[in-house]
């Protein structure tokens, strides 16, 4: 049985949070009396986010891929405002392109943010948790984390190792207080695809205005929505959480055909189109 978990009151350290899921995230925290460290390179949306809530905000324009800078942050946090129960590594970006048309450039972009940046909050953190033997950990992969897509290769491979480095560091904790949750969103409303590289192949495969129609039909999940799956799913105790019933579906669908699921998923490419 999963044991329940309590954020209430305790110091919630919320990644990308000048918008989408990480702004809504940090609102509903701070309902529950989170004082509240939000981290973002937007300025501008990091005090967006922070205007109007009634709880203590310490905000931090930072690149989260610099280990440094996140080494840093900790150590303040760890002496702000009581015990940390939630560290969310929320930032994430993405890069639309084919493997063969892939830059170097582009990869570690996505890796800087997606992958080093989970590792570098998760390993900055980690100590005060287990020092203060409470507290969660909780990645943001994605749907994109359990199935593989054309032209997403560097964000699969991203979300793909969150979920493994996620999944060992539970395992690893298993006899401590501390717990690491690994989220996995389906298509939410954010400006994910406004903000990401993309790359028009000669194909026609990587058209971005087509990408975009693409996803504003499938992100049918607000991130009000999403924020309060993860708040609430965290407090129940889980260690996997899955937003949106089409991340639902496609863990089905990865778990069914696990080989084969792409030929699904491309007989159904034509009605994402219409």
């Amino acid at each position: 049985m999963a044991t329940r978990v309590k954020l209430s009151g305790r110091t919630a350290v919320v990644t990308g949070a000048a918008s989408g899921i990480g702004r809504a995230s940090a609102r509903l925290l701070a309902q529950r009396g989170c004082p509240l460290v939000l981290v973002d390179k937007d300025e501008a949306g990091l005090a967006e986010t922070a205007e109007g809530l009634t709880v203590p905000v310490m905000t931090r324009t930072m690149d989260v891929s610099d280990r440094w800078a996140q080494q840093q942050l900790a150590a303040e946090v760890k002496d702000w405002q009581g015990p940390i129960g939630l560290v969310l590594n929320n930032a994430g970006v993405t890069v639309s392109q084919t493997i063969a048309e892939s830059s170097s450039e582009d990869l570690e972009w996505v890796m800087g943010v997606n992958l080093w940046g989970v590792v570098h909050g998760t390993q900055a953190y980690l100590p005060i948790l287990l020092e203060q033997d409470s507290g969660v950990i909780a990645n943001i992969s994605s749907i994109f984390g359990i199935i593989a897509w054309p032209t997403q290769a560097i964000y699969n491979a991203s979300k793909f190792a969150v979920k493994g480095f996620t999944e060992s560091l539970r395992h690893e904790l298993h006899e401590t207080n501390v717990s690491a949750v690994c989220i996995h969103p389906g298509g939410i409303a954010t400006n994910i695809v406004n903000n990401a590289r993309i790359h028009q192949d000669d194909l026609g495969r990587t058209d971005p205005e087509a990408l975009r129609k693409d996803f504003e039909k499938v992100a049918k999940t607000s991130p009000d929505k999403a924020a309060k799956t993860i708040v609430e799913g965290i407090e129940k105790g889980k260690v996997r959480i899955l937003i949106g019933p089409d991340a639902v579906a496609t863990d089905v669908l990865a778990r069914t055909l696990p080989v084969n699921y792409f030929s699904v998923i491309r007989k159904l490419q034509p009605l994402i189109r219409r």
